[in-house]
């Protein structure tokens, strides 16, 4: 067993705690990595506190993690000692149902398995990247371009995929107009990497307090949802939503902003059930629908297209200490954009 350095909670409740969790010894196929730096997903509060279900604790959460190979079992072929890689929000899939087979493992019929708060296929719960080091699977691993720094990769591992992967599958091109709900975290990466597909962006947040950041990252057009006004002017104006914010809105107020043959795609995950009327889907054809991360090939392909797009996640680096601090902060929405721990400070 390998021994890791890493931050805990044991309980809904629970401050995090400095520990040490162990890792498996490296099977044929795994790689072991030596995490440098983790971002800090909502998911991770969710799921700290024990809000979307019951979860083992001691947790360790995190599931943007970026680091460097430190050894590979003996039939690893895909990676070798000193690669840049990274670990996004899973961790293993079946491999063999038809989702998994076209590289959708995300939707793996039998469930993936998640970085954090899973079992692996030894039957031992996982966990995340508030450590220093993981082993996983070489088919669950990604290569980080040399152009992206290991820090601001670590939230494109999943802040990054979670809104390329709807962007993608719903062909946002210069010929689409594209809103994006939310300012934080995730829609600021939605702006830049819609903005990168050829779309003409708009942001809808709560109040104009981020408009200059948003306009700089790509948005052409930026409104407040808090001024009713909005709501009138922009009837029938997208092709495409992304929500990225997990707050149980209005839908309908929101779903009356799409074109004809709009869709509305949710990202954020709102812990309550939501309602809308189904007349304001009928009446353009409009659809409602709900995206969760990419498989490992489209998270590769999300690499690549930052590189070479030069798109990078705005970061907040913080010690390990910082991290109770940090989860208050997110919940505050006091964060531009995405905090990220320098795991060396374990």
């Amino acid at each position: 067993m390998i021994n890791a350095k890493a931050r805990a909670v044991s309980g809904p409740d629970s401050n995090f705690y400095a520990t040490e969790i162990e890792r498996r010894d490296l099977d044929t196929h795994d790689v072991l990595i030596e995490i440098k730096y983790a971002g800090i997903c909502h998911s991770d509060i969710h799921t700290a506190h024990g809000e979307w279900g019951p979860v083992h604790y001691p947790l360790v959460p995190g599931h943007e993690i970026a680091g460097i190979v430190k050894a590979v079992g003996t039939e690893v072929s895909k990676y070798q000692v000193d690669d840049r890689v990274g670990v996004g929000c899973m961790v293993d899939s079946c491999g063999e149902c038809e989702h998994c087979r076209n590289g959708e493992e995300q939707y793996c019929l039998k469930g993936n398995v998640g970085t954090y708060a899973g079992t692996d296929r030894y039957g031992e719960p996982t966990q995340g990247g508030y450590s220093t080091h993981i082993v996983v699977h070489e088919d669950f691993v990604l290569r980080i371009p040399d152009n992206i720094g290991l820090d601001v990769a670590a939230p494109l591992l999943c802040a990054g995929i979670t809104t390329y992967s709807p962007l993608n599958h719903w062909n946002a091109n210069s010929d689409k107009k594209v809103a994006v709900i939310g300012m934080g975290g995730l829609g600021h990466m939605a702006v830049q990497i819609a903005h990168a597909m050829g779309a003409e962006v708009t942001v809808l947040s709560q109040t104009l307090n981020k408009k200059e950041d948003g306009l700089k990252l790509g948005a052409t057009h930026y409104y407040a949802t808090n001024d009713t006004a909005t709501f009138e002017k922009l009837a029938s104006s997208f092709d495409l939503i992304i929500n990225t914010v997990s707050a149980n809105l209005n839908l309908d107020e929101y779903l009356r902003l799409l074109a004809l043959d709009g869709t509305i795609v949710n990202v954020g995950a709102p812990a309550e059930p939501i309602s809308l009327r189904v007349a304001n889907l009928i009446g353009h054809r409009r659809s409602f629908a709900g995206s969760a991360i990419g498989g490992i090939r489209e998270t590769q392909e999300m690499l690549d297209f930052c590189a070479q797009h030069q798109i990078e996640p705005q970061i907040e680096l913080i010690t390990a200490d910082d991290i109770d601090n940090a989860y208050e902060r997110v919940l505050a929405s006091d964060v531009k954009y995405r905090f990220v721990i320098d795991t060396s400070t374990m």
